[in-house]
């Protein structure tokens, strides 16, 4: 555990960039009109950096300093979680304290998930997110070998060819609304959780043979 707790602050201190490039944006951006654009929605934006960085540039530098790879993976892990709780914390709390007098478009509500609740909500979205970031980690991990250039190829036929037809494009749009615009807490939680669960062993098993 000491090993994992050294992995996870190495990988948390060299995301500096992510951390201000998406704090810029949540504080900086402007939307105009009645209707905005709620400047939390922008804190997802870490969600989608941070494995960039975890894979592009950790991974060798940790490797290097003599980290194994189920130690460097399982710090990944404890990373994004703890990213995805504080990245949902920001979301709701702007949500609940910021624009009081305008109508604000917050990704929670789009998603359906406020309607159980905000403490519910908040929990839905950690899930999610948590999600995105073991499939971006996964996805980019696999990149220089040939099963990864098969995933991309299989991700962008996928909406090339589903999004033409009505009926593959109602396939893809139900997929969407398990993981993401779902209203059933309990059932899209467990679909994050079991989907986190199998990525992280598929991960897991593509980092075996991951070299340096």
């Amino acid at each position: 555990m000491t090993a994992i707790y050294a992995v996870v602050k190495r990988l948390l201190a060299s995301n500096k960039i992510s951390f201000i490039i998406t704090a810029l944006v949540v504080l900086c951006a402007t939307s105009s009109g009645d209707v905005v654009l709620s400047n939390g929605n922008y804190s997802w934006l870490l969600a989608v950096f941070t494995p960039f960085f975890f894979v592009f540039y950790d991974f060798t530098r940790l490797m290097h300093l003599g980290t194994s790879k189920k130690d460097y993976f399982s710090g990944c892990l404890i990373s994004y979680v703890f990213l995805a709780f504080c990245i949902s914390v920001v979301n709701t709390i702007i949500h609940l304290l910021i624009y009081p007098a305008q109508t604000v478009i917050n990704l929670m509500d789009v998603c359906q998930w406020t309607k159980n609740g905000i403490l519910v909500a908040g929990l839905q979205q950690m899930f999610f997110l948590l999600l995105v970031m073991v499939f971006l980690h996964v996805l980019l991990t696999m990149q220089p070998y040939w099963y990864g250039w098969l995933a991309d190829a299989v991700l962008v036929a996928m909406i090339c060819i589903f999004t033409p037809f009505a009926s593959l494009r109602n396939v893809l749009a139900g997929f969407f609304r398990l993981i993401m615009l779902n209203g059933n807490a309990i059932l899209h939680i467990g679909i994050c959780l079991l989907l986190t669960a199998a990525l992280s062993f598929g991960g897991l098993a593509v980092l075996k043979r991951k070299a340096l």
